[in-house]
């Protein structure tokens, strides 16, 4: 597994991480993402955990979209505030 001796493609995939698991990055940014997750255990929970969250909610609640104010909580709560800051 990682040694995660690479932070810099971590924090890129995770400042796409909504938009891919919303299904939303072109083909080629997902492709590269899938292969980043085949080596990195510590994103590949991240992604995992976040996928769960959203299955979770989106069963729960009629509403399709997290709302804001619950989004802002679980970056902070997963220490991921800085991704939160739209470029």
């Amino acid at each position: 597994m990682s040694d995660h001796s690479h932070p810099s493609q971590c924090k890129q995939l995770l400042g796409s991480l909504s938009d891919y698991i919303d299904g939303e990055l072109q083909a080629q940014l997902c492709a590269e993402i899938e292969e980043h997750l085949k080596e990195c255990n510590n994103c590949r929970i991240v992604v995992n955990t976040l996928r769960k969250t959203v299955e979770l909610y989106e069963k729960t609640t009629d509403q399709a979209e997290l709302p804001e104010s619950v989004r802002e909580r679980l970056f902070l709560k997963l220490d991921l505030a800085d991704y939160l800051k739209k470029p």
